[in-house]
């Protein structure tokens, strides 16, 4: 099985080539055919020990062709240079000065993709603990249609949600007529979530964005997590003289936890490197790492910089990740 996804990460991410890359196929198809006469051959007992690597090697060969070997390519370009605008292809040189480039340059964008991340995390699980809540608990015989509900944001496209909600936020769309029918304008003006009678093009209509379209990724899992929990717990609780707010801090809070780490990951890592919303409903000031990126290798040209801040973006956000997986303790939510 190493053999394969070494075998496989070597030719995808080009390390050898030509009559190298020949060789090495070759090894790997002697392999799988060495591993195929053995369980044949080998006897039950034989297949039974080789069933469980049999059963991972799909996943190993399809993570190691798609996702190790590219990672590698990206890496290897990260430390590469580029003589000009115009050179296509270029040359590793253990180029760190990238990464040099990657924090200083763009060390603004980073910090606002993250903070614009961890603001719709926060509002997606106010917004979506409740529903999950109403959803698990009250929602008898529509908790399907429910459910539906939460899911049919998916049935379009993430694009074309983004730019609906351009003409919800636009100065004459219904979001500002209706602040400025209730005099809530000079309100959100003063807090700076509006600026200058817009809420178009500034950080709000950005996270607000993130919101809305990561609202169902926090919803889903907390849904999943409070509809295992059995109601005789609560019942329980309040036989014991606990109150309703006691009970669900005591007893519902933390058997959801499972639910509420899930959603949070699965909202906040996305919305770090989104680039949509911040294209269609920010302005220049509230440009994200992502927007960054894909100027950098699509418009730019700069791929070396480009693998840098991806590379870079990659490990804040896995040590972010591993931060909250301590804080919250994930050994004991399983």
């Amino acid at each position: 099985m190493l053999v394969l996804a070494a075998g496989i990460v070597a030719v995808g991410a080009e390390w050898v080539t030509g009559n190298a890359s020949l060789i090495v196929s070759a090894v790997m198809l002697v392999a799988v055919v060495t591993i195929i006469w053995t369980a044949f051959v080998g006897g039950l007992d034989t297949r039974r020990a080789l069933a469980p690597y049999g059963l991972l090697k799909p996943g190993i060969l399809w993570l190691s062709l798609f996702f190790l070997a590219p990672l590698w390519s990206m890496l290897q370009m990260s430390l590469s240079s580029k003589q000009n605008r115009f050179d296509f292809f270029p040359s590793f040189s253990w180029e760190w000065g990238n990464y040099t480039t990657a924090f200083s340059d763009y060390g603004a964008q980073f910090g606002r993709s993250f903070l614009y991340a961890a603001i719709a995390t926060l509002f997606t699980l106010l917004i979506g603990y409740p529903l999950a809540y109403v959803i698990a608990f009250r929602g008898g015989k529509y908790k399907a249609v429910l459910l539906g509900l939460v899911a049919v944001p998916f049935f379009t496209s993430y694009l074309i949600r983004t730019l609906a909600w351009q003409n919800l936020l636009a100065d004459s769309g219904p979001v500002m007529s209706v602040f400025n029918a209730t005099g809530f304008t000079t309100v959100l003006e003063a807090l700076g979530i509006i600026t200058n009678g817009q809420i178009m093009n500034t950080p709000a209509s950005v996270i607000g964005g993130l919101t809305y379209n990561f609202l169902p990724f926090m919803i889903l899992p907390i849904y999943v997590s409070l509809e295992k929990i059995d109601v005789r717990l609560v019942d329980a609780a309040m036989d014991l003289y606990s109150s309703a707010s006691a009970a669900f801090r005591r007893v519902v809070l933390p058997l959801s936890l499972p639910g509420v780490f899930a959603g949070s990951l699965l909202v906040f890592i996305p919305a770090a490197g989104d680039f949509v919303n911040a294209q269609f409903l920010g302005s220049p000031n509230t440009t994200m790492i992502g927007n960054v990126i894909q100027d950098q290798f699509l418009r730019q040209l700069n791929f070396p910089v480009a693998s840098a801040m991806s590379f870079v973006l990659m490990a804040i956000i896995t040590v972010s990740v591993l931060i909250y997986a301590k804080i919250m303790g994930t050994d004991d939510l399983v």
